[in-house]
């Protein structure tokens, strides 16, 4: 857990969903939220890894309950300090790969939209996914988030000229599929690693999203856009957002779940 402490105690994830090409991946997950609790009347929800409580935060002052669950102390800490004690949460320190302080079936909304960046092996992927399934009500959603393999190759591998560094460690699979560690942070994976992970639980895809799209390769561009040509971007990203041959490019994924 150190490397994850080390990297969120000196990094600001609140200001980088409130740039503006954070605010893209922000405002089509909370898109994709809202579709589900019109769906559902009197909704509890759960987000595991709630970080500094952009979601949980956002949702429980807007009157929805909501218990937010995350690992790191430091997160948790700025969660609880932008709530005045009106708001119907509960937010407790705990970890995504035991949710056993929760009863089966105890919510009908799951958000898992940030433990998936950073674990490593497929027992661990799966045994987070089970938890969160396992907490979910039957016919209710689970909420997914990814970090993408094909971007960081574009960007990172080439566009930042680390082909040499990375061949050099073995980061990368004859077929550019990147391998982590903890100490790289994150976690990346293709569409058919998604699907092949959903294979293994009594779940049903509603819909895998691209939750920020082409926005992180143009984002100095959206970042200096003005109002109105930013909500045309807006526009066209929503547009496409459920494009399935347009989803691998995405720099952020979200996967939509019904619990059978």
């Amino acid at each position: 857990m150190s490397y994850l402490e080390d990297y969120y105690n000196g990094y600001d994830e609140e200001g980088r969903l409130l740039s503006r090409h954070g605010q893209v991946e922000y405002l089509t997950t909370m898109k994709y939220i809202r579709e589900r609790l019109a769906e559902t009347p009197d909704p509890k929800i759960i987000e595991v890894g709630a970080g500094t409580g952009r979601y949980s935060v956002t949702l429980a002052k807007e009157g929805v309950n909501v218990t937010a669950v995350e690992l790191i102390q430091h997160n948790l800490e700025i969660l609880k300090s932008k709530l005045d004690g009106s708001e119907p949460i509960t937010a407790i320190q705990g970890n995504a790969l035991d949710l056993s302080a929760f009863p089966d079936s105890s919510f009908d909304i799951t958000l898992l939209l940030g433990p998936m960046y950073h674990l490593y092996t497929r027992e661990e992927k799966l045994q987070a996914l089970s938890e969160a399934v396992r907490v979910t009500k039957p016919g209710g959603y689970i909420l997914v988030a990814y970090c993408m393999n094909e971007p960081t190759v574009v960007q990172f591998v080439f566009g930042q000229n680390h082909l040499r560094e990375v061949t050099e460690l073995n980061m990368l699979t004859k077929d550019w599929h990147c391998i982590s560690e903890p100490k790289d942070l994150f976690e990346l994976v293709r569409t058919e690693d998604i699907a092949s992970l959903d294979a293994e639980l009594p779940v049903e895809r509603v819909k895998l999203v691209a939750t920020d799209g082409a926005t992180n390769y143009m984002r100095q561009y959206i970042d200096s856009t003005d109002d109105e040509t930013f909500e045309k971007w807006l526009d066209f990203h929503f547009t496409i957002c459920e494009r399935q041959d347009l989803i691998g490019a995405s720099h952020h994924t979200l996967d939509i779940l019904r619990k059978k």
